[in-house]
């Protein structure tokens, strides 16, 4: 609904007869929604449970991803984006703290796993989108398919989750969030960025090859490669990541690897699948890193929820403007260059900020003992 949407942007933005800043909404939509309704999730999972709220927010997915996929003016397709959006939302912030307590001692391997899957997703989705378009006629009927394979993982989320307990922190009240906190804004900085590059490249990045020449096809499979090189550096970081006492190295070979991958797209589009692996193994370091963060600063288990919330609803709300402006600068200039050049400074922000970071300020708690209190103040609740 996301990723697979990139591949076809140029398609479906000739289809709509909207401009690039207009079809970035496409993408905004969705990361707004991200942010502001993130927070929600954990309400509506108080009262309903986990395995039914995700639940609820699959079918919310599958049922607006049709009715997107088949609306024909643009501002229907935009508008029936939202609530997919909101889907996203609401799984998206569950299925983390799923994923976590079942290795309530592995932080990053649990993480890392649930980060595993979304590149899994991602990169298959992008590989398939083009062809399904093709063999289907139409960019409506592949974004169908998606949504009903939304439709079925309702049926293997209901298998997969009977029985579930959810295991939550035993905190009488959720804590506020951590308003006053530099060090959680700090966290806003780094992952509101990270993720612009991230969502800035997934809907941008096939459009910018494909004005130089490449294929609808080639430049789509361009995706698949980032997001398919995520997945095994995902995995290396799964089984290192908890040897090291700070994610800043971790963090700071991401963004230099990206660095090195957008500058060569940039300078150097022949090589595009080389480009597009670099860029993948710094986005596989950066995201799992940065969704490992809160429990990394937070001194109490019933901190890290707070943090958690503070990072993801103001960081992916900052995000949002990303495909919109990335968008509204390729109609300025008349090609992504500029587009590609502010992706390139971004991330080069990034490792700034990490460089001038101290080791302490992003300091991990002594090892095991985050994880311990949090694995002997849980309670279990349907």
């Amino acid at each position: 609904q996301l990723v697979g949407v990139g591949p076809l942007l140029s398609t479906i933005r000739a289809d709509l007869r909207v401009s690039h800043s207009v079809a970035g909404l496409l993408s905004t939509a969705i990361v707004l929604c991200m942010g502001l309704f993130a927070p929600s999730a954990f309400v509506i999972a108080r009262r309903a449970g986990h395995r039914w709220t995700i639940a609820g927010a699959l079918v919310l997915i599958a049922i607006f991803g049709v009715a997107r996929a088949q609306a024909k003016p643009a501002l229907a397709v935009i508008v029936l984006t939202m609530p997919v959006g909101i889907g996203i939302a609401v799984a998206g912030s569950l299925l983390p703290s799923v994923v976590r307590e079942s290795w309530p001692r592995r932080p990053v391997l649990a993480t890392a796993t649930y980060a595993t899957g979304i590149s899994l997703g991602a990169a298959l989705s992008a590989a398939v989108a083009v062809p399904l378009a093709h063999a289907l006629g139409s960019w409506r009927d592949s974004l169908t398919v998606f949504s009903l394979c939304t439709g079925a993982l309702v049926l293997a989320w209901a298998w997969l989750s009977r029985g579930y307990g959810s295991r939550v922190a035993a905190a009488a009240r959720p804590r506020r969030l951590p308003l006053r906190s530099g060090t959680g804004w700090l966290l806003v900085a780094i992952f509101g960025l990270v993720s612009i590059t991230y969502y800035g490249i997934n809907a941008w990045l096939p459009s910018s090859f494909t004005e130089r020449g490449w294929s609808h096809a080639s430049a789509g499979a361009l995706l698949t490669v980032v997001n398919g090189v995520t997945v095994p550096v995902s995995l290396l970081l799964a089984f290192r990541g908890d040897l090291f006492g700070s994610r800043r190295l971790w963090l700071a070979a991401g963004a230099i690897l990206q660095l090195g991958g957008l500058l060569g797209a940039i300078l150097v589009p022949a090589g595009g699948w080389a480009w597009a692996a670099m860029i993948g193994a710094g986005l596989g370091l950066l995201f799992p890193s940065m969704m490992t963060m809160p429990l990394d600063v937070a001194d109490h288990p019933s901190d890290v929820g707070a943090m958690a919330a503070l990072m993801l609803g103001a960081g992916y709300t900052l995000s949002a403007i990303g495909p919109v402006v990335l968008g509204l600068l390729r109609d300025a200039a008349g090609s992504f260059t500029l587009a590609m050049w502010l992706l390139f400074a971004i991330t080069g922000v990034i490792l700034l900020i990490l460089l001038l970071t101290s080791h302490e300020r992003l300091r991990r708690p002594p090892r095991g003992r985050l994880a311990s209190e949090a694995a002997s103040s849980t309670v279990t609740v349907n």
